[in-house]
């Protein structure tokens, strides 16, 4: 495969799906803009891969990244691509993520700004500087912040220059969703972390109570989408639909007990893919 292909990882892009559904709540809105939406999409985009890169670059740096990796090929460390060409590439996406989203900070005054340097330090915070939120357990609680609230609630706001309760309800619900994508790569990583003094989540509280967390992480959204309803907040038919993910929720929660290590790869994936579906489901719902 294509290097650059792998560094940028273009699967694990997870604030678009919580984008859609803060648009697709907006979307009746008489102010709501299409060009917000996909400006704001490219903005996330651009900060996802190059949260991606930073990744792949600090962790390589950083003698986290080792010939013992158990997860998906990691281009730095095996040597496909030279660490400064990723470094580089980090940087561009940096750049390129703060010009597209001058618009949005136009557009969406003194907030939005603050969410845009706060998404950018987290950028690179995640696994560099004199701090790295990844190798301190709080990887789980940026993806929340940022891949959740950031995301929904941020979005909602650019398109209504306000918020709502279920702007609020939904962002913890995709938040918590990608907090889970997060705990199963950590959860297969626990060897390796800990061997590199990475002291993730999982490696803190441990694989045995690492999959009570999945667990909550899996079930909670849809505890809060259901609440949403019963309070008014959030139309059924989207919460109906959205539902219908609970039956794969279910699987993952089953079959994470049932692996650790090398074995976790495929639930990293469909763990994604459970935080896809019910966010295109809410999504279709809300159209509707």
């Amino acid at each position: 495969m294509n290097p650059w292909f792998l560094a940028i990882r273009p699967g694990h892009c997870l604030p678009l799906q919580a984008l859609l559904i803060g648009n697709m709540l907006a979307l009746p809105l008489e102010k709501f803009s299409w060009t917000v939406a996909i400006i704001s999409m490219t903005c996330a985009l651009l900060l996802q891969i190059a949260v991606n890169l930073a990744n792949d670059y600090f962790d390589f740096k950083n003698g986290i990244d080792t010939a013992e990796r158990v997860g998906p090929t990691r281009v730095t460390q095996s040597g496909m691509l030279a660490p400064y060409k990723v470094r580089n590439a980090m940087t561009l996406c940096l750049i390129l993520s703060l010009a597209v989203g001058g618009y949005l900070i136009w557009h969406g005054g003194w907030p939005i700004a603050f969410l845009a340097a706060a998404s950018m330090l987290a950028a690179l915070g995640y696994s560099g500087g004199p701090y790295p939120l990844a190798s301190h357990g709080l990887g789980e609680l940026a993806a929340f912040v940022f891949f959740g609230l950031v995301a929904v609630v941020g979005s909602y706001y650019l398109q209504a220059g306000d918020t709502t309760m279920a702007s609020w309800l939904l962002g913890c619900a995709v938040g918590l969703l990608n907090a889970a994508i997060m705990l199963v790569n950590n959860t297969r990583d626990i060897m390796t972390d800990t061997k590199a003094g990475k002291k993730t989540l999982a490696v803190r509280i441990g694989e045995a109570q690492a999959r009570v967390l999945y667990q909550a992480l899996l079930y909670l959204p849809f505890g809060l989408i259901i609440a949403g309803f019963l309070l008014g907040q959030l139309p059924g038919f989207p919460v109906l639909l959205a539902g219908l993910s609970l039956i794969m929720a279910r699987k993952l929660s089953s079959d994470f007990y049932q692996g650790s290590g090398e074995a976790l790869n495929p639930l990293l994936g469909k763990t994604a893919k459970l935080t896809m579906m019910f966010s295109a489901l809410f999504s279709v719902g809300l159209m509707f």
